[in-house]
């Protein structure tokens, strides 16, 4: 699920309307919009070790709602047992078996069962330290933003209600040593860029690798953006799919393009909206989303969807980051809004939780930027989708 991303449209939703409005006065100084994915000064670390005891978060609230975090936690675990994980340690001062050694501890401290809400608090102040996420703007400045695996209908076969296809990883594309896409091979052996999506999507080129079809362009655009899929199959059976690799082009916002073509306005910007626009004018899909040169490739995946670490990702207690500038599969521990729903109602609402850095985002670059996984199907799609608020990022590491 390298993937991600869908919801970080709203970020240039929000930012494309912010440049629309007229300033009160003209000698009124204009605010500066949020650079969420602005770049870290050369050698500079994503992450900076909290000094002042002050600064560090309230954990209590999030000590009493613990469920499923140590299963999230064994998944990391799980990962950084593996050789290929220490390739990304040591990162500053954090050791590959610092990580691991904190990821144990925290887990021992979850199976205290004298130890919950201030005493369990007290306890992961006395034996880790904090770091935070220094953010868009060095203070820690964070856009949190979420994601979803959605369900749609399908088929493992081409038929009349079902042509649109997701495609498997061709032979031709080339990774490099940490899984980062190099490009395709040619016909002279050369490497060179792999096309765009709107290549792909006309020449033909990926004839004979698809490897489930859907009823719905529109949808095909949807797993791509979110990077993992669940197909209901004829039978009734479930046939997940899965992030396996992308053609290597940065990702570009379907939304802002949709806004700034007069199609919908900032304000009612969404993915129920854009799924709306296009079921009333399904000429417009391809061109539209082509707009977008990014192209996802998937392979089966059996049971729950799975992160870029290649472990399960659990809702809530999976957070998805930039993997060139944070270590995987750590603690941590995020303070922002989220949205939950009550009596049918979606509205947002303060949140501090533990989770596990186990993805990564095609859309999801530099330290201000975090996305949460909010689960499978259209609930968890309505609270991914209005997910955008800033918050605090942390890591903890023991002591």
């Amino acid at each position: 699920m390298k993937k991600i991303v869908l919801v970080i449209e709203l970020v240039l939703i929000v930012l494309f309307s912010a440049s629309c409005q007229k300033p009160k006065r003209r000698v009124e100084k204009l605010a500066e919009k949020p650079q969420y994915d602005k770049p870290l000064p050369p050698g500079q670390l994503a992450l900076r070790k909290i000094t002042n005891p002050a600064d560090i978060p309230d954990f209590t609230f999030a000590c009493y709602d613990l469920l499923y975090l140590k299963s999230a936690a064994a998944k990391s675990l799980n990962y950084l047992s593996k050789p290929s994980s220490k390739q990304f340690y040591p990162y500053g001062e954090i050791t590959h078996e610092r990580a691991v050694n904190s990821l144990k501890a925290f887990i021992e401290l979850l199976d205290s069962n004298n130890l919950r809400g201030r005493q369990l608090n007290d306890a992961i102040r006395e034996k880790f330290d904090v770091y935070i996420s220094v953010g868009c703007d060095d203070k820690g400045t964070v856009l949190f933003t979420g994601y979803y695996t959605p369900i749609f209908d399908g088929s493992l076969t081409r038929t009349d209600k079902f042509q649109y296809p997701l495609y498997k990883q061709p032979p031709d594309l080339v990774k490099g040593p940490k899984g980062e896409i190099i490009g395709r091979r040619g016909a002279n052996g050369q490497i060179e860029p792999y096309p765009s999506r709107k290549i792909l999507e006309v020449s033909g080129s990926l004839l004979g690798q698809e490897l489930v079809w859907l009823g719905d362009l529109f949808e095909v655009y949807i797993a791509h953006v979110q990077g993992s899929a669940k197909i209901r199959l004829p039978d009734g059976k479930l046939f997940g799919v899965g992030y396996t690799a992308s053609n290597g082009h940065d990702y570009k916002s379907l939304s802002k393009a949709m806004v700034e073509q007069g199609k919908i306005s900032a304000d009612q910007m969404s993915l129920s909206a854009m799924i709306d626009y296009f079921k009333k004018h399904p000429d417009e899909v391809a061109p539209c989303t082509q707009l977008n040169p990014r192209f996802v490739f998937f392979m089966e995946e059996k049971g729950e969807p799975r992160g870029s670490l290649n472990e399960e990702v659990t809702t809530l207690r999976t957070i998805a980051t930039d993997k060139s500038i944070f270590p995987p599969a750590n603690l941590t521990f995020i303070s922002t809004r989220l949205p939950f729903e009550k009596d049918g109602v979606i509205s947002d609402r303060p949140y501090t939780g533990f989770a596990f850095d186990q993805d990564t985002g095609g859309a999801i670059r530099a330290a201000g930027r975090c996305d949460v996984y909010m689960g499978v199907g259209d609930k968890a799609g309505k609270r991914a989708g209005r997910t955008y608020q800033e918050g605090r990022l942390y890591y903890l590491f023991i002591k």
